[in-house]
């Protein structure tokens, strides 16, 4: 095969008309540039170029070949500057996986940070369950993960906590009489209670929970994400298991208020999954390591 060099040489020659020149641009001599441009015309086995005076005349062979080296080089050229953009991080794509309690409460506030540093860089984000973005994962869809436990995985995922939070009961004004004193699991019970749907593990937690307490998780109401339990509550139509984070609002301009409950909620993590059979792009992992730093465990 013959060497790339040969036609790195002859795409500086075929565009100065000159060895001169050529030789200049490459760092190399005159004689050099014409043993080379020698050893690629005895390869091809025909006549590129036209030697005389004046400089370097292409023949129509070595037009024809000129015509295609210049694409290649020009592709070569457009990708090392794509590269060189995508390493200095001026640009590049991170797709994520979150679920809605890590997309609020964890990815907005870093991403906040990271755009401000980092402009150029486009972020997707897929808000799913935990299991479907755990999915999403799987098939490539996505740089990688931010979900929340309960949650299991296996190599070659890897699973980092980034830090805990916890959710609490929480009514509207028509069951404000709950606040008034800690109340027990099996009285709370007693009343509607709001959820998410199947197949999250935000229900799979207080399915446990439930169990552990000799009680059976039965939500009358099923809302289809996080954001809507809230609404419900206020609207009275049930006890909502909420996080406490996100609850603090409302809690403060009294639209809803916290059932204080002697058997504690298990406390959650937001957690960083990652295949790591995978290559991740330099936008992606300095985007990582700006989660492990700012909200490690």
């Amino acid at each position: 095969m013959i060497s790339y060099d040969y036609y790195r040489i002859f795409y500086y020659v075929g565009t100065f008309k000159s060895f001169t020149q050529a030789a200049k641009v490459l760092g190399s001599n005159q004689p050099n540039v014409s043993r080379a441009m020698n050893h690629l015309e005895e390869s091809l086995g025909c006549k590129l170029m036209h030697r005389g005076k004046k400089g370097i005349t292409l023949t129509q062979n070595g037009q024809r070949l000129y015509e295609h080296v210049i694409i290649a080089f020009e592709q070569l050229e457009l990708g090392e500057k794509e590269l060189d953009k995508d390493v200095n991080l001026e640009s590049g794509q991170v797709t994520i996986a979150a679920s809605e309690n890590a997309l609020r409460l964890v990815l907005l506030p870093v991403l906040h940070d990271f755009k401000i540093q980092y402009p150029d860089i486009s972020i997707r984000i897929s808000n799913h369950a935990t299991p479907k973005a755990i999915k999403t994962l799987q098939n490539g869809s996505a740089d990688f993960a931010l979900v929340t436990t309960p949650l299991t995985v296996r190599e070659p995922f890897t699973m980092d906590p980034l830090f805990n939070f916890r959710e609490i009961p929480i009514v509207g004004p028509g069951y404000k009489h709950l606040t008034k004193y800690p109340m027990s699991l099996k009285e709370l019970n007693r009343y509607p209670i709001i959820s998410v749907g199947r197949d999250t593990g935000t229900r799979e937690l207080y399915v446990q929970y439930f169990l552990n307490h000799q009680l059976t998780f039965q939500p009358e109401l099923e809302a289809s994400s996080t954001d809507q339990i809230l609404p419900m509550v206020e609207n009275d139509l049930g006890v909502g298991f909420y996080p406490e984070a996100l609850a603090a609002d409302a809690i403060e301009r009294g639209l809803v208020y916290r059932v204080p409950l002697l058997e504690p909620i298990p406390d959650r993590t937001f957690c960083l999954v990652i295949d790591r059979s995978k290559n991740l792009s330099t936008a992606a992992a300095r985007l990582i390591d700006t989660f492990m730093k700012e909200t490690r465990v």
